[in-house]
């Protein structure tokens, strides 16, 4: 009887032994010539189960008694000498790692059940601490020169009770660390992936034990997929044992989920969907109208969304620089124009998305930042902040005017070299953050004063509005067609909504599905927001649009047109951005078709867009030319102009003191052909700036 259970054992150690001989005579080689600078082999977890009847057991037992069947590999490597080392010696330490698991399971859904078994887990790095040694066989010594191994566990440090020498009483004993063997070893902090989540959950999060090899591979916002071994650990509150536990993965192998957009599974079925959609010539105006349907108007703004979901081509040249795809969209307009719900459809829509409100935001937030809590023990973690998590897809901030300012200034490096750099308490990191931002803000009092300068109702430094590839300015404008059309939009939506909701409870005569369909139709998406994931899934993955010779053309025609060359005087309308803004939603335009090759009409589609825009924000009425100045540096030309001539003025007037009575220079400065006020406006803008100063009342003087 006793004989039995060895026989099968060793017979488990033979499956293994064979398994790797027929699979695996390659990697073993490699071990054996690489050691110890390699001194891991992974197993592929679908060739075990692929290796026959015996194979499917042997993953079976895998997933349900992992630490036995790393014992039996490393029995059956050892016993099969499968590695040998360039001295004929032993490898001392060769880790199994299995890798490629059918099931995830998702972080939210662990249970007791799951302790000791097997699991793989998918998510984001959220945090991660230095690798440090970590010792695993202590060995201490007595008074008397004996000897004592104790092996370590995760967690506390156990000291032995006393000498294990027979006959040796004593019981304080020193440490050998000389002797003592340790291994590397890295705690991580990873979290369910953005996606997954619908509604608002919190993402919850679990705590990764790394070690040897595998430490400091993987660093914040990566996607990874751990798999490991479930532990569980008695936490202990002020001293006192608690009978709750909390669990740590223990980890043996992590795989890099690189490739940003396969999580979104597309079968052969939505593929050929996809396909016919891109060929319908329509396909524009559906993929326009499935952007928040419930939202009235707003055609331009839901297009450059669209856009803005597909992207440009990010483009790595030969000298290392990368020129970024991602398209940035600013959303300005008045209160109650539903751009908080355009931002909220966009996560929805978007394969990776984060929503979060600059009002609640830091700097810390956003980006990413070093910080010093029990996690790490109290030593310095990296932890990765919103952008970083939505790397490779839609980062929406909402309020952005309500952020602090150096918060703000945070998204400058994020948008334009798409990387976040930490350099705090010793850490010095670079992030990856290849997002799309959408923003959304308020004009800076309230509301949009038609007939005053638009940059001075923006409240958002010109540095960070010249990084955005399109704004647009959302008014409120009475007009009594368009309010009839939203007005009757929205309680038609109401109306269906109460239907619906009064249906479900008590059914109503006479109303079937297809009535409640035909009535939901005008806020109903074009196409179904699981299919469009999938669309934009589909033609970032696969579509790599280049431009054609008429498209080219059309570009650098109304790029030179905005520039304006002829007039020297004239602002300087638009810089070299701009440009490639243009080249960026004309890859995106062309994408949404699933094209190979950019058209005109796609150049003239994002020509009409960027020029709807450009004609809100930065349209001089008097001179009727584009004067990007505006944007860029806050000040106009005009007004520009006007500082120039109050500043000779006051110099001729006041000669070496460069002093003069304030109304002296008004009369000089109007003289010559500007308004009164302007000049004023101009004045104060001087004392403003700190250019120049007014010593008595009604004098200025230069500074």
């Amino acid at each position: 009887m006793d004989k039995e259970p060895d026989l099968h054992e060793g017979d488990k150690t033979g499956d293994w032994s064979r398994l790797l001989k027929s699979k695996y005579k390659k990697e073993l080689g490699e071990l054996s010539r690489e050691y110890p600078h390699k001194r891991s082999l992974y197993i592929d977890y679908r060739h075990v189960e692929r290796f026959g009847k015996t194979g499917i057991a042997l993953a079976d037992e895998l997933l349900e008694n992992p630490g036995k069947v790393l014992e039996d590999v490393w029995d059956a490597i050892k016993n099969s000498q499968l590695i040998r080392t360039k001295d004929g010696k032993e490898p001392k330490g060769i880790n199994i790692r299995f890798t490629n698991l059918p099931k995830k399971t998702g972080i939210r859904y662990i249970r007791s059940d799951d302790i000791n078994r097997f699991v793989s887990v998918e998510g984001i790095l959220r945090k991660t601490t230095e690798v440090r040694p970590r010792i695993v066989d202590a060995v201490f010594r007595c008074p008397a020169g004996h000897f004592t191994l104790k092996q370590q566990k995760y967690g506390k440090f156990i000291e032995p009770e006393g000498c294990a020498t027979d006959g040796c009483t004593f019981k304080k004993l020193e440490l050998m660390p000389k002797r003592s063997k340790f291994v590397d070893s890295q705690k991580l902090r990873i979290q369910e992936s953005p996606e997954g989540l619908r509604g608002g959950e919190q993402p919850q999060t679990l705590d990764i034990d790394v070690t040897d090899d595998l430490s400091g591979k993987v660093s914040p916002g990566d996607r990874v997929i751990i798999n490991g071994i479930l532990r569980s650990m008695q936490r202990i509150v002020k001293g006192e044992k608690s009978t709750v536990f909390d669990i740590f993965l223990e980890c043996n192998s992590i795989e890099v989920a690189e490739k940003e957009f396969e999580e979104v599974e597309i079968d052969e079925k939505a593929e050929d969907e996809i396909r016919r959609l891109s060929r319908d010539p329509m396909i524009y105006r559906m993929i326009t109208h499935s952007v928040a349907p419930t939202i009235y108007g707003s055609e331009d703004v839901k297009q450059a969304i669209a856009l803005q979901l597909f992207g440009g081509i990010a483009k790595e040249m030969p000298d290392g620089s990368r020129l970024r795809g991602d398209i940035h969209v600013l959303l300005i307009g008045d209160p109650g124009i539903a751009k908080s719900q355009l931002l909220r459809y966009v996560v929805k829509l978007s394969p990776r998305a984060i929503y979060t409100s600059g009002q609640s935001s830091t700097a810390a937030g956003l980006t990413a930042t070093a910080v010093k809590d029990e996690f790490g023990e109290g030593r310095w973690t990296l932890e990765a902040g919103a952008l970083v998590l939505a790397d490779m897809g839609v980062a929406a901030v909402d309020e952005m005017d309500k952020m602090e300012k150096g918060d703000r200034s945070a998204l400058h490096e994020a948008m334009e070299q798409q990387s976040i750099s930490v350099a705090k308490a010793g850490i010095t990191a670079t992030l990856k953050s290849r997002c799309a931002l959408l923003g959304a803000a308020n004009p800076k009092y309230g509301r949009f004063d038609m007939f005053g300068d638009i940059s001075d109702q923006i409240n958002m430094p010109p540095s960070l509005l010249s990084r955005f590839d399109l704004i647009f300015i959302m008014t409120d404008q009475p007009e009594q067609k368009r309010d009839l059309a939203i007005a009757e939009h929205i309680l038609k939506a109401h109306s269906t909504g109460e239907l619906i909701a009064q249906h479900r409870k008590t059914p109503i005569p006479g109303v079937t599905d297809e009535y409640i369909q035909q009535q939901l139709a005008p806020v109903m998406p074009d196409i179904d927001p699981g299919l469009f994931r999938k669309y934009v899934a589909y033609a970032k993955r696969s579509c790599f649009p280049m431009l054609s010779v008429e498209s080219r053309e059309a570009l650098v025609g109304y790029y030179l047109k905005l520039r304006g060359i002829a007039e020297p005087n004239k602002p300087v309308p638009v810089t070299a951005r701009q440009l490639e803004a243009l080249v960026r939603l004309a890859e995106a335009s062309a994408r949404i078709r699933l094209s190979d090759k950019i058209e005109l009409s796609d150049a003239e589609r994002v020509i009409h867009i960027v020029d709807a825009c450009l004609r809100q924000i930065a349209y001089d009425a008097k001179t009727g030319t584009f004067d990007i100045d505006k944007v860029v540096t806050g000040i106009s030309k005009e007004k520009r102009d006007i500082v120039r001539v109050i500043k000779d003025a006051i110099r001729d007037i006041g000669g070496e003191g460069r002093r003069a009575g304030i109304d002296q220079v008004i009369d000089a400065v109007s003289a010559k052909g500007f308004q009164r006020d302007k000049v004023r406006e101009g004045i104060d803008m001087l004392l403003r700036h700190g250019e120049a100063m007014e010593p008595k009342s009604g004098i200025i003087q230069l500074i």
